[in-house]
């Protein structure tokens, strides 16, 4: 039975992403990709595969040139399922920064202070 394989698996590696960013700024063949890492022509293939696999790159075919370029939209996948944790620990942040402020205002005004410790 074959993995089925998501954008989060893939971004999951250090050298996927790197490999997204690249071909963000522009479309690479093979060759130039392996350039930028310190491993085998091979492995990087296999990065690229699972990439591929995971609908974050397209492979055209140029000749004798495999062509990848990069096809962001599915990280909107991501990006909606963080945006939920972001809204989560907003609220969370705009409730700590009310209570100092308010902790502050009580401990500087001294009539306050003691009424509430009374």
């Amino acid at each position: 039975m074959e993995a089925r394989r998501d954008v989060f698996q893939a971004i999951a590696d250090p050298t996927r992403r790197e490999i997204i960013s690249l071909l963000a700024n522009k479309a690479m063949n093979l060759n130039a990709i392996s350039e930028n890492f310190d491993m085998s022509r091979q492995a990087v293939s296999l990065h690229i595969k699972i990439l591929q696999e995971c609908n974050l790159i397209a492979i055209r075919q140029q000749g004798r040139e495999r062509i990848c370029e990069a096809r962001l939209e599915k990280l909107n996948e991501v990006h909606e399922w963080t945006d939920q944790f972001r809204v989560f620990w907003t609220k969370k942040l705009k409730a700590l920064k009310q209570f100092v402020e308010e902790d502050t205002k009580a401990s500087t005004n001294p009539n306050q202070n003691t009424s509430k410790n009374q």
